[in-house]
């Protein structure tokens, strides 16, 4: 008895004549669903964009210690330079680098536009290269250094750009400034949440 049982032919046709999409609540589930999706990644997303353009300053500040100990080999001195490029408005875009300075001097010159403003202090046989840059254009800069001290010293010399001190840039393992000869951010905010 329960194998004889027979379709309703009405409601056979009516499932195989359905007409295929989506129902209205079913597209605004999508939507809302995407558009939640687009509020958690974007954000994220710009901070990750932002993050990885620090990375000039890092590149740049390596280059320039190689520079500098190029030129300490083989002229027995540092090369102080002033703050590059000179154009300093709006710092969240990019500028132009400008030639004819004591960079060249090191046979330096970053590859196209940058980012971030650059500068080298010397004292005798120590030197600071610092840099920052305003990013997001917030008015909070991020700043990078290189602190080489005259060899067997505890402290370099400060910084003329950024806020890196003598003593380095910061040291995680004390949570405060303390690496020398070191390329890295000059506080523990640098880089990080200034975003």
């Amino acid at each position: 008895m329960f194998g004889n049982k027979k379709e309703n032919p009405n409601t056979m046709r009516k499932l195989q004549n359905r007409e295929g999409g989506f129902t209205l609540i079913e597209l605004m589930i999508v939507v809302a669903i995407i558009g939640i999706l687009a509020a958690i990644a974007i954000p994220n997303f710009l901070m990750f964009q932002l993050r990885s353009k620090t990375g000039e300053a890092k590149t740049n500040l390596a280059a320039i210690r190689t520079a500098e100990e190029g030129y300490f080999a083989e002229f027995g001195g540092y090369v102080p330079s002033a703050t590059q490029p000179l154009v300093v408005n709006a710092r969240s875009q990019k500028q132009p680098w400008v030639t004819g300075t004591a960079f060249d001097q090191l046979g330096w010159a970053p590859e196209g536009q940058v980012f971030f403003l650059y500068n080298v202090a010397t004292a005798g046989a120590a030197y600071t290269a610092g840099t920052t840059g305003d990013l997001d254009a917030n008015g909070t800069v991020s700043n990078y250094g290189y602190v080489h001290p005259i060899p067997g010293a505890a402290a370099g010399i400060a910084a003329g750009l950024g806020s890196c001190v003598a003593a380095g840039v910061f040291d995680p393992a004390i949570a405060g400034p303390g690496l020398l000869n070191t390329v890295g951010p000059c506080t523990n905010l640098d880089g990080q949440v200034n975003f």
